[in-house]
């Protein structure tokens, strides 16, 4: 069992990625903005962080860049999905370890989580 971080704004959204990832078995903690997701990182310090791009108060990157410029948390894979900037994301390699497009089908989140949960 991972603990996993989701920052997404969009309550449905963000409901239905954690009910996913606890039929799994992942301990899950869910964040509506970037800054509130930095504050779970820092207490919990999970498995993995699962971010949206566009969201109030802090972008995903802004999230990302916050999470790599920190020696503690720097090494925590970080799954960015995103509808209109999953190409930003994909230009930013040093931030995101994988990149999903949403709408993004649940067995291609499912492989990408255990993906970065394994390596």
């Amino acid at each position: 069992m991972a603990i996993i971080v989701i920052a997404e704004d969009e309550f449905l959204l963000a409901d239905l990625l954690a009910s996913f990832l606890e039929d799994e078995g992942h301990e899950v903690r869910s964040a509506p903005h970037g800054v509130a997701a930095l504050k779970l990182v820092r207490a919990h310090k999970p498995d993995l962080v699962i971010t949206d791009f566009m969201m109030p108060l802090m972008t995903g990157l802004e999230l990302a860049q916050e999470i790599r410029a920190d020696l503690t948390l720097a090494n925590i894979p970080i799954l960015l999905v995103s509808g209109a900037q999953g190409d930003i994301g994909r230009d930013h390699p040093q931030m995101f370890n994988a990149v999903l497009d949403k709408p993004y089908d649940q067995t291609a989140l499912l492989i990408a989580v255990g993906r970065l949960l394994s390596s």
